[in-house]
This record gives structure tokens, sequence and C-alpha cells, in this order.
């Protein structure tokens, strides 16, 4: 990892810090860059089975860098998109734990994460019409698909900032925590989920994103597709006799 991203283990959840709190954590080249190789890092190892995205200095992540952009700095990472995760995402389950400000590119961040656990006083938005720009980092697309249609336009035109409770109460926010308490409270949650099958969470994963696109003819046999290796591995042996022995099961990942 690069000095702007920075990654830490706690079992299988490997922990990425957006590490650039003098710029709010805006996103540069070496930003994309960096998240773009955690994530790469999380997917291919089997002792992983979650990550957790945050932001170093009590800021999530204020978007592009725009210094930067005017330089000809580029954001993006090919295949990833912006931030190095907005096009393609980590295959296995992310949590974002925001504070203070996930705004423009850093909400398409927050939005590209499968779960988000958020301070009370954080702030949410997607300003870019106020800037003369458009969030094309995946805002329009994935903010209708988590929280009702009208209100996904009124957050997308107004360009404001909307606290942490509201967006709660809609449904973006999983879970909210005291100020400061964000990333706690999301190791809290990926630990538990860490507790079950890699392999069952991820394909669990990409049947609940993929799924959205598949026809009433085609679900059961793409799903059975996704499935199958995971009824037929190791771990699927290893969860029932791990209950049969009342003992916690010892995943592989295999």
């Amino acid at each position: 990892m690069t000095d702007a991203v920075l990654t830490e283990e706690d079992g299988a959840v490997l922990i990425i810090t957006i590490n650039r709190p003098e710029a709010r954590n805006a996103v540069n080249g070496e930003v994309a860059k960096g998240i773009a190789a955690a994530l790469d890092e999380l997917d291919s190892r089997k002792d992983l089975s979650i990550g957790v995205l945050t932001g170093a200095g009590g800021t999530f992540c204020s978007g592009m860098d725009l210094k930067g952009f005017l330089t000809g700095d580029n954001p993006t990472v090919p295949g990833r998109g912006f931030a190095g995760i907005t096009e393609r995402p980590a295959a296995k389950p992310l949590i974002a734990a925001v504070e203070g400000y996930a705004l423009a590119g850093g909400c398409e961040v927050a939005l590209s994460c499968d779960m988000i656990v958020a301070s009370r006083d954080a702030q949410f938005g997607l300003p870019e019409p106020k800037r003369g720009l458009v969030a094309a980092g995946g805002g329009l697309l994935r903010l209708p698909q988590r929280i009702p249609f009208h209100i996904a336009m009124e957050i997308a035109l107004t360009g404001d900032k909307y606290p942490a409770e509201r967006m709660a109460e809609l449904g973006f926010v999983n879970r909210l925590a005291e100020p400061g308490g964000a990333l706690a409270a999301a190791k809290e949650l990926a630990l538990k989920v860490a507790e079950n099958a890699p392999l069952a969470l991820a394909a669990t994963k990409k049947v609940i994103v993929e799924s959205a696109d598949w026809t009433s003819a085609e679900a059961w046999k793409k799903q059975q597709d996704i499935t199958l290796p995971v009824f037929t591995s190791k771990d699927a042996q290893e969860g029932p006799a791990a209950f049969a022995e009342k003992r916690k099961p010892n995943w592989k990942g295999e």
C-alpha cells in the first residue's frame, strides 16, 4: 500500500484507511491506486473475509482532489473507476466507516460499499452540480437503488449536505455511532460478519448484487452457478461438523 492508503488486519477483517487528513482525504491518483491495491489484497487472500473502509483525521472522504484534477492528476484506476472502487468494488463484503464528510466522490465511495456505519454528526451529499460537475462516479446510479426515488432526486439536484441520522431513517446508513466511534462500530459489525464462512459470504454478496439484473426465467440458474461451488466446498463440510461437535468452525476459504 502507499502512504496515502494504509491497511491493518484484525482477524479476518482488513481495515483500509484513506490517509490524507490534511486534504480531508480527497481522492487523487495515489489514493485511487492504494484503494485498488487494498481491494485486490482483500479479494485474493483466503484468510480475509471482509473489509472496512474509513478515513483518517475525522473525515471519511471529501471527494475528488479538485486541485489535482486541475493539474491533470487522474483519480481513477482502469477497470475499477474513481477512487479505485466505484466501477468494480470488492468481491468480498465491504463496510464504510464514516466520520465527518462523505461528500461528492466521497459519498460515491461510501455507496460502493455494502454497508455504512456513520457517526451521528457525519454528513453525506452529492454537491457536484454546485461546482458545474455531475456525480458520474456511481452516485446517480446507486443512490436511487438505496433510498426512495424522490429523495434521491432531491439530494442529487440540490447538492446539499444531509445528516447521518436522516440518512439512517432512509435506510442509507446501517448503524449510527457516537462521534469518533464509527470505526469501532464498523469493526464490531465486520467481526460479526467474519464469523461466517468466507466463500458463503462472497457468494451471498454476489447473488444480492447481480440478481437485480436477472430475469425471473434465468434467476434460479444464475444463482445455482454462483452457490453450487459453496455447497461442494470444504467449508460446507466444516460448518455442519462444527455444529454437530458444538465447536466454532475453522474456516479455510476452500
